[in-house]
């Protein structure tokens, strides 16, 4: 009789965990009245003497992850050794099989997983460490984008750059805090999110994965998922480890390519790049992940003056380094800068990196570079006090297991659902309405037809999420249908298919036919992210694209059924910007969705019926062609100094932008004092807005600032303040915003930080567009030298 491998596989678990579960029973002597062992001691004394007691091998496997169990028998059928090594979604060892990774589990071997994706395959790999010498839980590491989606029947919430539109950094924390609990029912530990990179090249995949272009809120919003995830020191059974990436730069990719080059000045890496880590650190991220790519020559993951000289010894980060997927391996195979596994582990290990994703190989590395006294055991004692450290505020000593029958009461409930809800409809963002828009109740029973390859799937749960049961998520169409027969329309759906790569032969033309035979058409287009269908992915990770404009063939489904004269709503579904001139010139009303989420269908279908007011604002610049990268709101003065021969200097949409149902009426700003004077002064800035028209709404209110004249060039605009505020139809009310001398600091002509003597002009509005800003000047007297 043949026996098929993974038959094999499975018993040879059920052995090991069968032995686990017998040495549960039998606690080992020397270990039954440890002190490591004692929730009630510090953390600190059972870091040390758990320490004490662990052999130099111990401490190294504490630094190794390996990927799931059941992720590796996928990737064991599906990948070849080639493969592996050129993708970073998949992942096996050569000549290593997942019964042999059990066993190394079994035996302390492994100090984290990732790509764990039940809560039985947790429990089954906790089960397994009890039957090692000292009992060390694993951390369990997963994507938890937005939300814990990689698990099906999570809460999938709005992709980033969907709460990024949202301008409001407490869906940030929200979605954090709830996620976090999402994670622990179901059995991880730690979340390789918040991405804090800034947005500089809309060419790239991740950049769904981002909260826009703008350094301060990238800064704002990421800190505020750290607190979520973490709730101060994530100490306790409900908080979950935050993961701050990627270190550093990586989203202004050479060629719009992840992972490709980055060559950037101090400047811009001051300016641009390390805001944002300096705010994750300050809310006291615990793990920060390295960069793919290469940083001026050097690769991230061996770069000792980022990881220790500025993050440890200036900033005082206290958590642990992790690689990104097999890049320590990179830095040889990829960079070319180490000649072998050995040497790139060194490299590595010695600028600082604690963690290794993933991969065989490296704790033998790492143990013979220690006994050979080329890397101090002094740094693996550190990373290894680290990791230890979070395993024991995160209580996994005492709690490793998943209770599988409670999962449901944390999973999915219904006030994370309604978090999801509220944050898809702060999301959307109105980019043209002639009118059209909202639909009004009828009683005539006019007819709509929804069509588009995002109509109908689950496209709208972008970038990082696993296909979900098929009650959790409400599409476009299921959404339009739902709320437009509650008020008379007649919704219909036609299937012109999923690809947003290709349109079948046919379709376009059926599609005109029932275009004809209705009052409106809602067409669903834009980008793919889904990463279970990577061979029709257009965004999301690993897939940048050389065009900003619409894949495959929608543009031309939109323009034939544009010619039947039947009125068209386009809503676009996607995790970058879309750059198409045509529709903005040629379509009644384009509502940009994002990602939006479980409930992304009914959220859009609110907008669309008028029974919410959009209000969500665009957190980059969308260019009108690929011609104009690199296009961003704070360039430098001399940007467009010139023009281009065929094209307009100006992008399509400019960083803020949004509209609404009704229309809002600012004030002149005004300042509580003509002039800063101290470093721990503040100065208040006071702008009035009127709701003009004659519907509720909420308007996001928008604060920048200006050097008029500086040693060092600096940006145009600088974003320093943000609100949302809810006006109903006819109502005035005043806002304050606040501004201090680090608002208006910079790194003068020799990279000192501080505020230099002169005027900076003060600007509010409802976007970073100059027309509709209103200014006022500030003076700063005399120099103001600060600490970064």
């Amino acid at each position: 009789m043949k026996i098929k491998k993974h038959t094999l596989i499975y018993l040879g678990l059920l052995f090991i965990t069968l032995a686990a579960c017998n040495q549960k029973k039998e606690t080992s002597t020397s270990n039954s009245d440890a002190l490591y062992l004692d929730a009630s001691q510090s953390v600190e004394k059972r870091v040390a003497d758990l320490m004490e007691r662990m052999t130099l091998e111990e401490k190294v496997y504490q630094m190794n992850q390996f990927v799931g169990l059941d992720h590796m028998r996928k990737a064991e059928k599906d990948l070849t050794v080639e493969e592996l090594h050129s993708n970073d979604a998949q992942g096996f060892y050569k000549g290593l099989f997942s019964d042999d990774v059990a066993q190394m589990c079994a035996e302390g071997k492994i100090g984290s997983f990732l790509h764990v994706l039940t809560a039985e395959e947790a429990n089954l790999l906790q089960e397994l460490t009890l039957k090692s010498r000292l009992k060390i839980p694993v951390l369990i590491g997963i994507d938890a984008i937005h939300g814990n989606a990689l698990v099906s029947g999570t809460t999938v919430y709005p992709s980033p750059i969907t709460l990024a539109a949202t301008w409001n950094d407490d869906f940030s924390y929200l979605v954090g805090k709830q996620t976090a609990k999402e994670m622990r029912a179901t059995g991880s530990h730690w979340a390789f999110s918040p991405n804090i990179d800034v947005l500089r090249d809309p060419r790239w995949g991740r950049v769904g994965e981002t909260f826009g272009e703008d350094p301060y809120m990238v800064g704002n919003m990421g800190a505020a998922m750290i607190n979520g995830f973490q709730q101060n020191d994530f100490t306790g059974f409900d908080k979950v480890i935050a993961c701050a990436k990627h270190m550093i730069a990586g989203s202004e990719p050479a060629n719009g390519l992840n992972a490709s080059p980055m060559d950037v000045s101090l400047r811009t890496l001051k300016e641009v790049y390390l805001p944002p880590y300096k705010k994750a650190i300050d809310a006291g991220v615990y793990s920060i992940m390295a960069a793919h790519n290469e940083l001026n020559g050097i690769p991230c993951h061996m770069n000792k003056w980022l990881m220790t000289d500025v993050f440890r010894n200036e900033w005082g980060f206290k958590g642990f380094y992790v690689s990104d997927w097999m890049d320590i391996e990179r830095i040889e195979t990829v960079h070319h800068v180490a000649h072998d596994l050995k040497e790139a582990s060194y490299l590595s290990v010695d600028a600082g990196m604690d963690m290794h994703m993933h991969g065989v190989d490296f704790p033998e590395a790492i143990i013979e570079l220690v006994k050979e006294g080329t890397l101090p055991i002094e740094r693996v004692d550190d990373a290894c006090s680290k990791i230890l450290t979070a395993k024991f505020k995160l209580g996994l000593f005492e709690n490793r297991f998943v209770d599988l029958n409670k999962i449901s009461e944390s999973v999915n409930i219904d006030e994370h659902q309604q978090v999801a809800l509220e944050s898809a409809r702060k999301g959307l963002v109105l980019l043209k309405n002639n009118g059209i828009l909202p639909l009004k109740e009828t009683t005539s029973k006019k007819k709509i037809l929804v069509t588009g390859p995002n109509a109908n799937n689950q496209a709208i749960l972008g970038d990082w999420h696993a296909k979900q049961p098929d009650d959790n998520v409400t599409t476009v169409y299921e959404g339009i249908k739902n709320v437009g027969n509650s008020k008379g329309y007649d919704v219909s759906f036609f299937d012109s298919g999923e690809s947003t790569r290709r349109i079948e032969d046919g379709i376009i033309p059926q599609a005109i036919e029932k275009a004809k035979k209705v009052d409106y058409v809602i067409l669903v287009v834009g980008d793919n992210s889904q990463r279970y269908n990577w061979k029709e992915k257009t965004a999301g990770e690993n897939m940048g694209r050389a065009s900003l404009d619409l894949p495959g063939d929608q543009l031309e489904l939109i323009q034939n059924i544009k010619k039947t004269g039947t009125p068209i709503i386009v809503v676009l579904v996607n995790g970058r910007p879309i750059s198409e001139p045509w529709l903005q010139d040629n379509i009644p009303a384009i509502l940009e969705a994002w990602e939006p989420g479980n409930f992304g269908g009914q959220a859009v279908a609110e907008a669309i019926f008028g029974d919410i007011n959009p209000s969500g604002k665009l957190p980059l610049t969308v260019a009108r062609s690929v011609g104009q990268l690199q296009m961003i709101y704070n360039h430098k003065p001399s940007q467009y100094f010139h023009k281009y021969a065929e094209e307009k200097i100006t992008p399509l949409y400019p960083f803020g932008y949004g509209l609404s149902y009704t229309k809002y009426v600012y004030g002149e700003p005004t300042i509580s004092k003509a002039s800063l004077d101290k470093a721990d002064e503040e100065i208040k800035v006071s702008v009035t807005i009127t709701n003009n028209g004659e519907m509720d709404g909420e308007e996001i209110a928008q604060l920048y600032i200006r050097d008029d004249v500086s040693s060092a060039t600096r940006p145009v605009k600088e974003l320093k303040g943000y609100q949302r505020v809810f006006l109903k139809a006819g109502e005035t009310k005043s806002l304050d915003f606040k501004l201090n001398a680090k608002s208006l600091a910079f790194f003068d002509r020799v990279m000192n930080y501080c505020v230099e003597a002169g005027t900076f002009t003060i600007m509010t509005g409802p976007s970073s567009d100059s027309k509709d800003l209103k200014e006022i000047t500030l003076e700063v007297a005399k120099r103001i030298n600060l600490k970064n």
